[in-house]
């Protein structure tokens, strides 16, 4: 059942769980994902990074993660994470995605503010939803660095994310609160007073974004915090890179059909995991 962010998201709150959303960067994580959300009966969100646009255009993969949407037993929303570039955005709504992240981060606060109001009123007048981001979060593999201070002054402020939510009509803000994309090197410091502020001064529903990495403790506080939607992606990635690994060096097939299915696999299994964490009701 396809839906839009802000449906899957009024769920999660009568529900004061998270839904995840994950990924999809290929059939096979496409399969693995939507297969783990109807086996536990749990919404889910279906993601298209921009930045992974260069491995799998989405071109081809959109019109497949609608289609498995429109098919699937479950609600599922179809999102563009981290939509940098307007000629990207546009492309999803025009093939049809129901929700659009605008990350304008990197920039400073007017000019976020500004670009993010284009996109959402733009996005809704199509029945769209649309997250943006507010403070700034790092890789955790040192991949995007931010010049000086500590990693706190890059949090999200509470009284700006109300002006800014105002401001733009977005219906769901990621927040800055000690997560990072990528592996961890170490287990983040999460500030849950970030989030609980955030919540209280927007009114709206929370996103994590860096889910990988994060225990389980770590979830159940961010999830009574306020946060309704939990990005998750590289520790997926690395169980489906491990199993292949595994399938080609076992020596059992020489076909690639067996090695992407034995990917498929450990991929369904840790969403699964990921997911009975997410929905556990708080």
């Amino acid at each position: 059942m396809l839906v839009n962010l802000k449906e899957i998201l009024s769920l999660a709150e009568r529900d004061k769980k998270a839904v995840g959303m994950f990924n999809t960067t290929g059939f096979d994580s496409l399969q693995a994902i939507v297969g783990a959300a109807e086996e536990l009966n749990e919404p889910v969100i279906l993601a298209h990074a921009e930045v992974h646009n260069a491995y799998n255009d989405i071109s081809y993969v959109g019109p497949a993660m609608l289609a498995a949407a429109k098919n699937a037993s479950v609600p599922v929303c179809v999102h563009l994470d981290h939509g940098v570039t307007k000629k990207m955005i546009r492309k999803a709504l025009r093939i049809g995605f129901t929700s659009v992240m605008i990350d304008a981060s990197a920039y400073p606060y007017a000019e976020n503010l500004a670009i993010t109001r284009e996109i959402a009123e733009a996005a809704h007048d199509m029945g769209v939803s649309v997250e943006a981001e507010l403070g700034r979060l790092v890789t955790a593999e040192g991949g995007e660095q931010l010049s000086g201070g500590n990693a706190s002054d890059y949090y999200t402020d509470p009284d700006e994310a109300a002006a800014f939510s105002l401001e733009t009509g977005i219906d769901a803000l990621a927040v800055a609160f000690g997560t990072a994309h990528g592996f961890y090197g170490a287990e983040p410091k999460l500030d849950f007073s970030v989030v609980e502020r955030v919540a209280k001064a927007t009114g709206l529903p929370l996103v994590m974004h860096g889910g990988s990495g994060v225990n389980e403790e770590g979830f159940e506080k961010s999830i009574r915090s306020g946060i309704r939607k939990i990005n998750y992606y590289s520790y997926m990635s690395k169980a489906g890179f491990d199993a292949a690994k595994a399938a080609v060096l076992g020596g059992g097939s020489r076909y690639l059909h067996d090695v992407e299915h034995a990917a498929m696999l450990a991929m369904k299994e840790d969403v699964k995991r990921a997911i009975r964490v997410f929905s556990r009701k708080n």
